[in-house]
């Protein structure tokens, strides 16, 4: 009894997932999304006074690492702290004379305001 369970469960399954194989895969390439206008960059002065979580665009420069992922990213107003995951780098290698753009949030607290990056572009 317990086979024919086990036969009947896994017959459903596979025919379930070849429907969904038959009508063709979407991934997050093909599903689309919205085409137009997005953020418009900021500079640091103005992104240090905006309020914790606004996501920010901000084109300039990385100067040095402080270690654990966090980084000086500066542009011609100021400089801040950014925290960019290892995984965000996507396997660009970026040196101090660089200029990049990143997309992130402004991550505050009572002592300190730093960005967490969620996109880091080489700017070519």
């Amino acid at each position: 009894m317990k086979n024919i369970l086990s036969v009947t469960a896994l017959s459903l399954v596979l025919g379930l997932s070849s429907a969904a194989f038959a009508q063709g895969f979407q991934g997050p390439a093909e599903m689309g999304g919205f085409q137009g206008p997005g953020l418009s960059n900021s500079t640091v002065a103005e992104a240090l006074k905006l309020g914790d979580d606004t996501a920010v665009v901000l084109e300039g420069k990385i100067e040095k690492s402080l270690g654990k992922e966090k980084y000086v990213f500066s542009d011609n107003t100021g400089s801040v702290t950014v925290e960019i995951d290892n995984e965000d780098w996507r396997g660009q290698k970026v040196t101090p004379n660089d200029t990049v753009v990143i997309q992130g949030e402004i991550d505050k607290d009572l002592f300190k305001t730093e960005i967490d990056v969620d996109v880091i572009t080489l700017k070519k």
